[in-house]
């Protein structure tokens, strides 16, 4: 218990596998540091090939993937764009860049996911208007699949595109197809805690190449071919270095290893917490497959006598030296968003209310595990 209390456990730590090196070393050997190079565009090819996209475009982060798919789109100001509430703040933030009006979405309880119930409530209100949505942003949370099916034949109905926010979901699937596949254009994250990162870094990835190349244009400040630097249109900085993608190629020849063993973490934690009479763990519906990112539980304060809350646990495990998070708080409810139109009922309020993340790194050991699941039992015994 002592070695614990000193080493304090994170919730979700950078894993390396030793064969990042090759890829980082060939980028130093030849001295392409800076932006582009072969790394950049193996990696893209790669990813393209795990997921099952046409396209990719390698960047410095998965916020820039989703601005850059809303430009793509042609959001502009006025526009509304219809965002996952239960998320984080970057699936919503590009429609602000833009200046167009966020419009947010509660989720459901099976996935926690956007719902498609209030998804239709709020395309059957702008349609009434004579103002179609310029997209609907949708996510998969903590890597579980949303419900695609129901999604996209609303979207397609309604006329407006679909963009995937599967920036936690690399190497889940829904009914056999990998996150990132599906929509208009789809999103990833690299983020040091994703289940691989490149340090810092994401993807915009379609199967419309049109998409792609311009967003890559744009990406590398829309620079005009000539010999001098011209510009007709803003471009961003977006581009992600040879360096970060040489990281990201070495990491993606171990996703497999990685989902495996994050789903190893949550199936421990199912058995050692499962059976507390407050606890319950998020759901994998039929068809469902989840890359299980982060381990989520909700703690129902009735049940347990109103005593042990999230809050409390949470706390207790900062107390022993163990990271853990709320849910994400919904931006319906975040200050900066509080003017924002909301559809939906109490869903995503009641799950961040209720919810925590636990340590799911896949670098996690078991007696780590055991460390956390014992200290969370002694708070119901």
């Amino acid at each position: 218990m002592i070695l614990h209390k000193m080493k304090k456990i994170l919730l979700s730590s950078p894993h390396l596998s030793g064969r990042e090196l090759p890829y980082v070393q060939q980028a130093f050997d030849t001295n392409w540091i800076a932006p582009l190079g072969p790394n950049v565009h193996g990696f893209e090819q790669e990813l393209c090939a795990y997921v099952g996209r046409e396209h990719a475009a390698a960047l410095s982060s998965g916020t820039a993937a989703i601005h850059l798919a809303l430009v793509m789109l042609g959001v502009s100001a006025g526009n509304v764009v219809l965002c996952q509430s239960f998320t984080f703040a970057a699936s919503a933030n590009p429609i602000v860049y833009q200046g167009a009006i966020p419009v947010f979405i509660d989720s459901e309880s099976d996935t926690w996911n956007l719902c498609p119930e209030a998804l239709e409530k709020s395309l059957k209100h702008y349609a009434k208007l004579g103002k179609r949505p310029k997209a609907v942003i949708g996510v998969h949370l903590y890597g579980m699949p949303a419900k695609m099916r129901e999604i996209l034949a609303l979207c397609e109905a309604f006329g407006v595109p679909f963009v995937e926010d599967a920036a936690e979901a690399l190497g889940s699937t829904y009914f056999g197809q990998k996150a990132g596949s599906f929509g208009t254009m789809s999103v990833l994250s690299f983020n040091g805690n994703k289940i691989i990162t490149t340090s810092g870094g994401g993807a915009l990835l379609s199967d419309n190449e049109n998409f792609i190349k311009k967003a890559k244009f744009l990406a590398t400040q829309a620079r005009d071919e000539a010999p001098h630097y011209q510009h007709s249109e803003i471009g961003y900085n977006y581009r992600m270095s040879n360096v970060s993608a040489g990281i990201g190629r070495g990491q993606l020849e171990v996703i497999d290893e990685r989902v495996a063993q994050r789903r190893a973490n949550f199936d421990f934690y199912k058995k050692a917490l499962g059976k507390l009479p407050s606890v319950t763990f998020q759901l994998e519906p039929a068809g469902h497959f989840s890359n299980r990112w982060l381990t989520c539980l909700t703690i129902d304060p009735p049940q347990s006598g109103g005593v042990r809350r999230r809050e409390t646990v949470r706390l207790a495990l900062a107390e022993a030296n163990i990271e853990s998070r709320p849910l994400w708080k919904p931006m319906h409810l975040q200050p900066v968003f509080k003017d924002a139109p909301y559809f939906g009922g109490k869903v995503a309020e009641s799950l961040f209310d209720r919810g925590l993340c636990l340590p799911s790194g896949s670098n996690l050991e078991s007696a780590d595990l055991e460390y956390i699941s014992l200290e969370i039992n002694k708070l119901f015994h």
